[in-house]
């Protein structure tokens, strides 16, 4: 495997000032026919997801799913998003996309990142 994958993704727990480490994370591609699960995994001590899946990428549109009620739950804490999907595109098969969520109890932002 290379040393990222062609997709990746960074979590912060912004409630806590701190990466959210241990968020379970898939990534789809989503097509006519549906969803195929291209990766799952889970961040790690910092919060990031990237060494999951090798390349390369088919151009469309693709899903990243971060099951944050589960990892809420096993902090004993609500939230208002029991899961949080961020959909976006992929044009430049040889680009790297980057997409971070900055995440609290109730609510989260997102961008593309480098």
């Amino acid at each position: 495997m290379s040393d990222k994958s062609p997709i990746t993704t960074h979590i912060l727990d912004l409630g806590r000032g701190q990466p959210a480490a241990g968020v379970k994370v898939t990534l789809q591609q989503i097509t006519a026919e549906g969803a195929t699960q291209v990766a799952s995994g889970t961040t790690d001590d910092d919060g990031r997801i990237m060494h999951w899946f090798d390349g390369p990428l088919s151009p469309g549109h693709y899903r990243l799913s971060f099951a944050t009620g589960d990892w809420y739950d096993s902090q004993g804490l609500d939230t208002f998003y029991p899961q949080v999907s961020l959909d976006f595109r992929v044009d430049d098969t040889r680009a790297h996309y980057h997409v971070p969520l900055l995440l609290n109890q109730w609510g989260y932002s997102t961008y593309r990142g480098s």
